[in-house]
């Protein structure tokens, strides 16, 4: 924590030295500076940078994209609710498939409400999960003039892999990492210790796993997303990589049912996969837009 108070102070200290732009001394004095940083640090000083050369991001176009977005939660909001109006009929089928796939074994309610309960929290769970395309439509929508502006026309392409992305790491989720991280702590069990799993809870518990999977599958796209918005580039998430290794072991931990290495590794195997397919990506973008603003007499 005391590592991002000074990398943020020293962020701070460069703003205020140049509230326009930062010179060449500085960049070169902020490279040295990132290869400990973390991203997080970087990403705020290139927002707060808003009027700089090309790599900042206006403040206004924030304000207009999140006044935009504003505008789209009806829809979302929407949308949300009459999926849960269709769905909350089957509502008691696909408990039953989520256990049949999942854990293998009922569930109970300590409760007398519960049962309804976890039926209504897995009926508003599965209609957000089912709006991700009207969500992320109208997220790119928002913000999506960032990228026009710096040359980006592919807007449905990026929505289109957005979405396959996040269903993507949710299938493998429920299909591969949750089955096996259940049946490895239901393995625990014995004659004196009998698994009694509440409904509820565990609807919740499997809902953090599947969304947390599903976006951590975002990360090439993100990452090119940034590159465009010249936040990263190659040299910076290369010069980083080994933080970038701690971070997914931290992530997988966390995410992960169960915190044995084979569970940890269904989940950061491929985070560390999709990481470098992401720096592929950038290299890409960067090789191109070198091209592009290359002089015609050097091509």
């Amino acid at each position: 924590m005391s590592t991002l108070l000074l990398h943020k102070e020293r962020f701070e200290w460069m703003e205020c030295q140049s509230p326009i732009s930062l010179s060449p001394f500085f960049l070169h004095g902020l490279s040295h500076t990132l290869s400990e940083a973390p991203l997080l640090c970087y990403i705020i000083l290139m927002i707060r940078q808003g009027k700089g050369l090309e790599v900042g991001i206006k403040r206004e176009e924030i304000f207009q994209a999140l006044t935009s977005l504003r505008k789209g939660l009806l829809q979302i909001i929407i949308m949300i609710i009459l999926s849960g109006i269709i769905i909350y009929p089957v509502s008691k089928e696909l408990l039953r498939f989520l256990c049949d796939t999942t854990l293998k074994i009922d569930l109970v309610a300590f409760s007398i409400p519960e049962a309804f309960f976890s039926l209504l929290k897995l009926t508003l769970y599965t209609s957000l999960f089912s709006s991700i395309p009207i969500i992320f439509y109208q997220i790119w929508k928002a913000f999506s003039p960032f990228f026009r502006s710096r040359g980006l026309s592919s807007g449905n392409t990026v929505m289109i892999t957005a979405i396959l992305l996040f269903y993507l790491g949710a299938m493998f989720c429920f299909f591969v990492a949750l089955p096996n991280g259940v049946k490895f702590l239901l393995g625990y069990q014995s004659a004196y210790i009998k698994p009694m799993i509440s409904a509820g809870k565990y609807v919740s518990f499997c809902t953090v796993f599947i969304f947390g999977f599903g976006m951590t599958f975002e990360l090439p796209l993100i990452l090119a997303l940034l590159s465009i918005l010249r936040v990263v580039n190659a040299a910076f998430l290369t010069r980083n990589r080994r933080y970038a290794i701690l971070s997914i072991a931290i992530l997988s931990a966390v995410l992960t049912p169960t915190p044995d290495i084979f569970n940890m590794s269904l989940m950061g195997g491929p985070m560390y996969l999709l990481f470098e397919i992401g720096v592929i990506l950038v290299k890409i973008i960067e090789r191109k837009r070198a091209r592009d603003e290359m002089p015609l007499s050097e091509r």
